[in-house]
């Protein structure tokens, strides 16, 4: 068997060629990363649930499909985890709260079903924030324990950023996969709201709510996210349409340099004078491809309209925990719940119909740039565990439900990654794969990338 850390070290691809080889066992790949848990988890604490005879057994029986000739999927014997608001038939989903401690759903979730016809390890939950929402969990941020990972999808980011798992699974309501995999260190995507089922995933915003995925390639990224990106009649928020092949165009070349059209945002004064600097070299590093675009007015007011959805959906899905024990939840989320229930129906209405509005104005610049290209984050990981850091610069992007990756380009002043966020138009999610790829090989190759 391979040295378990170099089995650890390799991305989700790799993993896919080397098992589909046969120079590597799923036997192999799970003993690895279990291995890695064992020794990292006592730190990190991104696991709330985590079987290793159950991960064993699963690779077995994927080992032996294989040697009897079977089709095997294409994340076979590849290690995924999942955040703990996403069902799994046979493990607890405890959605970060101790009023659903010990839950056990009868079925999978579309998303962890198609996981396994995939042919991936399901090792585990990987901790989430309370319901997702602001509230803490345990999980500490690998590159340094005194600041936080970032939330609600806490645990994925850590996991993959510190090598326990190659691939997870988050969410995101606001901007709980692109700031703690900015906080991480990692690459997040959240895909076009409609491009991946959230059936049988904890609801907080029907209208905001998306999975989204963790890795450390934006290949890999595209590889899980293939794997998910199929119809399901269940989730409303979905249209059929043929499936995207996400991987194929993640690594194929651009037909010409992209165009990027660098957005500050209404609040890029939160943006830490560090963060500012950083973006302000990496614009003279790009140089003529990317330029910078303001967005319209009608933006000014998008976080606030976001905050009208999100807290009386908040209100409208979260109540029944309310009722079943107040004393058990946050300060900060029963506030959050009290809110909503003022938001009036005639506000929450508007907030709605405003997404179609942005969406047009969005598409103005789409038609000229291939992405945005904007902060992820404030800047580096917050000190402290307290609270997950501000997700002001993805609030507009999972407004209009547009795609967005973050990409481990940055530094910030003390070290710690600081992501940079590229933005496409919706349902285009393939040319914002591309383009994301082209710009990490891009800074990597002219050596302006920091090493990972």
């Amino acid at each position: 068997m391979k040295a378990n850390s170099e089995i650890t070290r390799l991305g989700a691809t790799e993993l896919q060629h080397r098992l589909h080889r046969g120079d590597l066992l799923a036997a192999d790949v799970a003993a690895a990363h279990l291995e890695a848990i064992a020794e990292r988890d006592g730190d990190v604490l991104a696991w709330t649930f985590l079987d290793p005879d159950h991960v064993m057994r699963q690779a077995r029986t994927l080992d032996e499909l294989r040697a009897g000739g079977k089709p095997v999927g294409p994340l076979h014997g590849i290690p995924v985890g999942l955040k703990d608001i996403i069902d799994t038939g046979d493990m607890p989903t405890c959605n970060g709260t101790p009023l659903d401690a010990g839950r056990r759903p009868r079925d999978d979730a579309f998303v962890a079903a198609l996981l396994r016809e995939a042919g991936a390890i399901v090792m585990g939950k990987t901790a989430t924030t309370e319901l997702a929402v602001m509230n803490p969990c345990a999980t500490r941020n690998p590159h340094d324990l005194g600041r936080t990972p970032g939330g609600s999808s806490s645990g994925s980011a850590a996991a993959v950023a510190s090598f326990m798992i190659p691939l997870a699974l988050g969410t995101q309501t606001n901007g709980s996969v692109i700031r703690p995999a900015s906080f991480c260190g990692v690459v997040g995507y959240k895909p076009s709201r409609g491009m991946v089922s959230r059936r049988g995933v904890l609801t907080q915003s029907p209208t905001l709510d998306s999975v989204g995925v963790f890795a450390r390639s934006v290949d890999d990224a595209a590889l899980i996210a293939d794997v998910l990106a199929v119809y399901d009649g269940g989730d409303k928020a979905m249209r059929l349409q043929a499936k995207p092949r996400l991987l194929d165009a993640a690594t194929s070349a651009p037909p010409r340099t992209p165009a990027l059209a660098f957005v500050r945002t209404p609040v890029w004064d939160r943006a830490e004078p560090a963060a500012q600097a950083a973006f302000a070299r990496l614009g003279e590093l790009l140089g003529a491809v990317v330029e910078e675009v303001e967005l319209p007015r009608d933006f000014d007011d998008a976080h606030r309209l976001h905050r009208t959805i999100m807290l009386a959906d908040i209100a409208r899905n979260f109540g029944r925990y309310e009722v079943k024990g107040r004393d058990r939840l946050s300060a900060v989320l029963s506030g959050m719940i009290d809110e909503g229930r003022t938001v009036p129906a005639i506000d929450y209405i508007l907030a709605q119909d405003r997404v179609e509005v942005l969406n047009d104005a969005l598409d103005s610049i789409f038609d000229r740039y291939d992405a945005i290209l904007t902060p992820a984050t404030t800047g580096e990981a917050p000190l402290g565990l307290t609270a997950t850091g501000d997700p002001a610069f993805c609030t507009i992007w999972t407004y209009c439900g547009v795609p967005a990756v973050t990409l481990p380009l940055l530094r910030g002043e003390n070290g710690m990654p600081v992501g940079v966020q590229l933005v496409g138009r919706r349902g285009d999610d393939a040319r914002l794969l591309r383009t994301a790829n082209w710009l990490m090989r891009h800074l990597t190759q002219s050596g302006t990338a920091p090493a990972r």
